[in-house]
């Protein structure tokens, strides 16, 4: 990988001129704005256009608030983020307190249950939450319907709004005093705060209340439990004013915002320096955030900057108690923060933040002012003596930092303050505790890291305009400024939905998880949309995608003749814990990416090391590949289908893949056995698959269609499997059944996945083509609704996420550069 950058070295200063010269004056428009982005624990996001309209976001989308004012002559500013809403609780739900209730299971109760003076004294009690496995400290449920009544005491009515505090899986209708206040659709996965209409804050009483919720499963998990909380808004937002941001731009490595307070100019820069060929870069858990000042009147104003960092960074919910403090060492200011709790590795899921390790603030500016303050009242310590406290325990605490500026001219000048974050051990595989890699050097402490970061600062801001630079340059040249912009959104996004570690072994570990998914770790049909990007960059991130997969079945821990789908629930790489096996698919994803890494790198190496185990796996394909079973493949959303014409090509390629491999390890015979093979499949899926003027969703069906998507591989691995008018038919076909968002994935329903749209348009031949495909994906990413990490499954009639939010798969627009590359070789 190093020799492509050197090879570039020198094309790399012109070309960053080049790109700031194009995009300086655009305006970004994405669904959402990567600030700080390391791994799947440790990432911010603003999921606004503007960055003060809203808190800052980890990718679920629960608040993870970075706050930033500027105060010019007096004035202050809010330039980043939202002011802290406080809710002070008027019924707790239990992730802040024990409670029972009465309640009954799946046979109706009486009319009138919601009111208060229902009898319910046939009921049972109970201790909430009620629900499955994560209602371990409740009652237990897993049923279709549950009606729960609890009678509460309010002592003096709310001034603020009411809010609900809910948890829900699924469908919940929730009841105060007899009245509906609630209705609540789906399964939200974690508590969250809901606004109330006016109406139900006049259904509370002093004294006794009743609130009722009905649940209903409509299949999968049950969970509920409910409270209530008032709204508390600061006095101190009436004292400052917003910033106006007058442009957004966004790079492979950094977001950079400008701004205009007053009569003085702010660029905000975010750069989380994810240089993909610097293993030692691209795991340095340290972002920076850099503010350059100006004067815009030719006179000199006296500024200062407020950087607030919530304790939320470092727990799961905002319930847990954390513990601050402030120190200084190796020349920085520290500010540090982390549960009180510290339980490493103890939670395994989905929807999860960490709540382990600590959140660091680091400065070196001389006289800037650190301190520790509850998160609701950052603002007036800013306004007011600019002090808190040096250590401190408690929910929701900010760490302050407050930069000096001076007197600011219209000579521009910058200061900056790094953002870390130590998870003391990242992940458990097969049952050893593994550390983060910046860990694997003798002696490393967070200090340490924070220190050489601060050092090292203008270094690593040149090596990322460098990088922001050659994406940029790279995705241009194969697919326009639309497709390059699609490019740079999914760079950053990729490479922090994983984590890497090295293993027992000593092999390096680059483990994805499934976000907004269900959680996997390792997933092999996450791996295979994701590969484009790091082949083309560095194929040895692909190779740790792949070290843990080859290890399950080589320890002889998985003993099926096909590869595994995961490696278990994220952090725990403990084996697989998805319910049902994708034979073909992940079979085949292990092979092809195999043969593409045996391209890239020009020798099959790595596949010889696997020999035995890619046999077995080809060996599967040969035997149920052509013609799959009622079976799941990467889009099990869509669930089971046999006789799957697309996946039917996966093996297809795989199986002359295979036989590309041992042609490169000089094994002529294994060679031209499964070429042969996998050149008669070809020949007998046209005419299976046939369906006059395109080529169908499954065999013998001439009423179905789907994207034929991997078959890029025969094009990008020059395979020469199937002809051009394949390729003509099927293209043909597509660009007449687009919708105004994209291409849906196949004729049974109108969703799509952007993933595979990219392979597919790297299929044609001509740029109008691709073109054509690509655009419908940009218009989705910059028009959207869905404000979240950008969804790789959404709606091609209205532009909306259906489902999964911040993943790695978007590495898989990269896949027109790859072939490019390779067919360049």
């Amino acid at each position: 990988m190093n020799r492509i950058f050197k090879k570039t070295y020198l094309l790399v200063s012109g070309l960053a001129a080049s790109f700031a010269a194009q995009t300086a004056s655009a305006q970004d428009k994405m669904p959402s704005y990567p600030l700080i982005t390391h791994n799947t624990y440790f990432c911010v996001w603003s999921n606004t256009d503007k960055l003060n309209e809203s808190t800052t976001k980890h990718w679920t989308g629960k608040d993870q608030s970075l706050l930033g004012l500027i105060k010019v002559d007096g004035n202050y500013y809010r330039f980043m983020g939202a002011s802290a809403v406080n809710y002070k609780t008027i019924l707790a739900a239990t992730d802040e307190k024990s409670y029972s209730s009465q309640y009954q299971a799946e046979t109706a109760p009486a009319e009138g249950w919601e009111k208060p003076g229902f009898n319910d004294q046939s009921w049972k009690s109970g201790a909430a939450p009620f629900g499955d496995e994560r209602a371990s400290k409740g009652t237990h449920w897993r049923g279709k319907d549950i009606w729960v009544r609890r009678k509460f005491n309010v002592a003096e009515l709310p001034k603020g709004r009411l809010m609900l505090k809910i948890y829900h899986d699924d469908e919940a209708e929730v009841y105060l005093n007899g009245q509906q206040i609630a209705t609540e659709g789906g399964a939200n996965g974690d508590f969250e705060t809901v606004a109330l209409p006016a109406s139900a804050k006049s259904n509370l009483k002093v004294g006794e209340n009743v609130l009722a919720i009905h649940c209903k499963n409509t299949g999968g998990g049950s969970f509920i439990d409910a409270g209530l909380a008032e709204e508390v808004l600061s006095k101190d937002d009436e004292a400052v004013k917003l910033a106006e941001q007058t442009s957004v731009k966004v790079t492979a490595t950094q977001t950079v915002y400008n701004f205009k307070a007053g009569e003085v100019n702010l660029k905000l820069t975010f750069t989380s320096p994810l240089v993909i060929n610097d293993l030692k870069l691209l795991t340095t858990p340290v972002s920076y955030i850099t503010y350059q000042l100006k004067s815009t009147d030719g006179k000199m104003h006296d500024v200062q900057i407020y950087q607030g960092v919530s304790s939320n960074l470092a727990v799961n919910t905002p319930s847990q108690e954390v513990a601050a403090s402030k120190y200084s060492q190796n020349g920085l200011k520290l500010l540090k923060a982390g549960t009180v709790e510290q339980p490493v590795l103890q939670k395994k899921g989905d929807n999860l933040r960490i709540d382990w390790g600590y959140v660091y603030v680091a400065s070196s500016t001389a006289g800037a002012k650190q301190y520790i303050t509850p998160e609701g009242d950052a603002v007036s310590s800013f306004l007011g003596a600019q002090k808190g406290e040096a250590t401190a325990t408690g929910k929701q605490l900010m760490l302050s930092t407050v930069l000096p500026f001076g007197k600011v001219t219209a000579t521009p000048v910058s200061k900056f303050i790094s953002v870390g974050y130590d998870d003391i051990y990242a992940i458990q595989y097969f049952k050893t505790n593994l550390r983060p890699w910046w860990r694997n050097t003798p002696g490393a402490t967070i200090e340490g890291v924070l220190s050489d970061a601060t050092k090292t600062y203008a270094k690593v801001i040149g090596t990322c305009a460098k990088t922001d630079a050659k994406i940029w340059a790279d995705a241009v040249k194969a697919g326009g400024e639309k497709y390059a912009k699609l490019c740079v959104m999914a760079y950053r996004q990729s490479i922090a939905a994983h984590q890497l570690v090295k293993s027992p072994e000593g092999e390096l570990l680059f483990l994805s998880k499934e976000n907004f998914s269900n959680g996997s770790i390792n997933t092999v049909d996450i791996t295979y949309p994701s590969a484009p990007m790091y082949l083309l960059y560095n194929p040895d991130l692909l190779k740790g995608m792949m070290n843990g997969i080859f290890y399950f079945s080589e320890s002889g821990k998985w003993n099926k003749p096909y590869s595994s789908h995961d490696l278990g629930t994220y952090p725990l790489a403990n084996g697989q814990t998805y319910g049902e096996d994708m034979p073909v698919e992940e079979s085949g994803n292990m092979i092809i990416l195999n043969a593409a890494l045996a391209k890239v790198e020009g020798n099959a190496n790595y596949a010889k090391k696997h020999w035995k185990t890619l046999t077995i796996w080809t060996e599967y394909l040969a035997k149920s590949g052509f013609d799959p079973g009622s079976q799941l493949c990467t889009d099990d959303f869509a669930g089971h289908l046999a006789h799957n014409a697309n996946l039917s090509v996966k093996a297809i390629v795989a199986i002359d893949a295979y036989g590309e491999l041992a042609g490169m390890m000089g094994d002529a015979a294994t060679a031209k056995k499964y070429r042969a093979m996998a050149k008669d499949m070809a020949k007998k899926w046209q005419e299976k698959a046939n369906a006059g003027d395109h080529y169908g969703l499954v065999f013998d069906s001439k009423d179905t269609w789907s994207q034929k998507y991997n078959m890029v591989w025969d094009k990008v691995l020059g395979l020469n499997l199937f002809p051009q008018k394949v390729y003509d038919t099927e293209l043909k076909y597509y660009l007449a059944h687009q919708n105004e968002f994209g291409l849906p994935l196949d004729s049974r329903k109108t969703y799509t996945k952007s993933d595979w749209i990219l392979w597919t348009a790297a299929m044609a031949d001509n740029r109008a083509d691709f073109s054509a495909l690509v655009a419908p994906v940009y218009k989705f990413a910059t028009e959207t609704s869905s404000r979240v990490p950008l969804s790789d499954w959404h709606e091609t009639t209205n532009g909306k996420m259906v489902g999964f939010q911040a993943r790695s798969v978007v590495g898989g627009y990269y896949m027109k550069t790859l072939r490019d590359k390779l067919a360049a070789k």
